[in-house]
């Protein structure tokens, strides 16, 4: 029983903390992948470091979820007074009716040749 307590402290030190900042989890992912992009890593090594970045992935993908569910949009109704509203993913207003578009180029004629 002594040999599974040491493993399992040796597992829990090797697993370093996952950082609670986005951009820190971003920095710490683009490493764990560099260093499994680099091929110098034991199968074992591997496997640890994979399972790093799903623990990273997983703690990014969170903190935007926590993010996005604080994002509140300023509007503006009928009357143009400011009015608060939540941040809706699913429903975005189409961009076309944000602003028209330009027509598209059209190319010049055969004939319009500059030399």
């Amino acid at each position: 029983m002594a040999k599974a307590d040491k493993a399992s402290k040796a597992d829990k030190a090797g697993e370093a903390e996952v950082p609670g900042q986005y951009g820190d989890v971003v920095s710490r992912l683009e490493e764990t992948v560099g260093r499994l992009e680099s091929g110098n890593l034991s199968l074992e090594d591997s496997l640890k470091a994979f399972e790093e970045g799903i623990r990273l992935v997983r703690r990014g993908e969170k903190l935007l979820t926590e993010a996005e569910q604080r994002i509140e949009q300023l509007l503006q109704d009928e009357d143009g007074n400011d009015v608060v509203a939540p941040l809706s993913v699913a429903a975005r207003p189409p961009a076309q009716a944000a602003a028209p578009r330009a027509p598209a180029p059209r190319p010049p004629p055969e004939d319009d040749v500059p030399f």
